[in-house]
């Protein structure tokens, strides 16, 4: 029988390392225990929250509910070609573990997401992306329990509607899915994708000619750990927002005003800003009030250096949203979750 927890200090449970209370917390160690649960009178009309890691996460308050944590594990291969394998993970893994898995197995398709923080669980929810691949690129399926009827829902990636940084699980189904595996579809003759960032110079400073998935692994885990704080020493949730995409006219204004300004242009004629360039030259990079700032080697990631409240980050992410659109004319959108 499920045993739920009251008055948990969710501090340890979010990357951010906000302090609040919740007033219930379980934890998910299997399919079943998420039947159970929703079969259970312990959790009718109650207030929820999945926790998927913490690590997009922001709390501005005590969690006046019952947060979902899940816990259980696996990775397996479910079905092979000659050329690609099907690789099934419970939700509850660690994104990082699941991606050293796969380069330790020679399959490649996500070695370019190396050392994103939070669960795999967690990863579908925001399509979440490094370095020129999504998750959507590699995702083949995913289960999950409907928290309303209890019953299992298999969602293949046309039914994800993967957007940027965007899912179903986000807008219509939020809060309705609790995702207890994800099926990947991966490549046992890998394509590298070095194009993005910088990790052509840093396979050249490792004196690597001939890449392999686990060279673009150990490359990308490189230039993350320089560029970005470890939540386990800095409260964070890596980016903070996202990168606006504004129409190819915008961009091309912005580009006559500022020459030097990154732009990615998209398939559908839209173009994606970098949001951490745009806040970096707002003069935000390095700020601090009190404990919530702005990381000094990058602008797009907030953190908590110690004792910042929820409250303290959302209001300092206010003001830079308003210094970029006074500035820039561009809205930019928190990628993190408020709670």
């Amino acid at each position: 029988m499920l045993r739920i927890l009251e008055n948990i200090q969710l501090k340890p449970y979010n990357t951010f390392g906000i302090s609040a209370i919740a007033r219930e917390l379980v934890e998910i160690r299997s399919k079943e225990d998420a039947v159970e649960l929703v079969k259970s009178g312990q959790f009718k009309g109650k207030l929820h929250l999945v926790l998927g890691g913490g690590s997009n996460v922001l709390f501005t308050a005590d969690f006046d509910g019952l947060v979902i944590n899940i816990l259980n594990k696996g990775i397996h291969r479910v079905e092979e070609t000659e050329d690609t394998v099907l690789v099934e993970a419970a939700a509850g893994e660690v994104w990082h573990d699941l991606v050293m898995w796969t380069v330790n197995h020679g399959l490649g398709g996500l070695e370019n997401l190396s050392l994103i923080p939070g669960s795999v669980g967690a990863g579908p929810v925001q399509n979440i992306g490094a370095y020129g691949v999504e998750l959507k690129d590699c995702f083949h399926s995913l289960n999950a329990i409907d928290l309303v009827s209890g019953n299992d829902r298999a969602f293949s990636k046309e039914e994800c509607r993967f957007g940027y940084r965007d899912s179903i699980f986000k807008r219509e189904l939020k809060g309705r899915m609790l995702i207890y595996s994800v099926t990947f579809r991966l490549s046992k003759v890998p394509m590298l994708k070095l194009g993005y960032g910088a990790i052509k110079q840093e396979l050249e400073a490792m004196s690597v000619n001939k890449p392999t998935i686990a060279d673009v692994s150990k490359a990308v885990c490189s230039i993350r750990i320089s560029k970005l704080p470890d939540p386990a020493v800095t409260g964070n949730a890596g980016s903070f927002f996202k990168n606006p995409v504004v129409s190819a006219g915008k961009a091309e204004d912005l580009k006559k005003q500022y020459p030097e300004i990154p732009v990615y242009p998209q398939p559908d004629g839209t173009v994606k800003l970098a949001a951490g360039w745009l806040i970096e030259h707002c003069g935000w990079k390095g700020y601090r009030e009190s404990d919530a700032g702005i990381h000094p080697k990058q602008a797009l990631v907030l953190v908590n250096y110690g004792n910042a409240s929820g409250l303290d980050i959302i209001s300092l992410a206010g003001k830079i949203q308003n210094s970029v659109l006074e500035k820039f004319g561009v809205r930019l959108e928190m990628e993190v979750n408020v709670a």
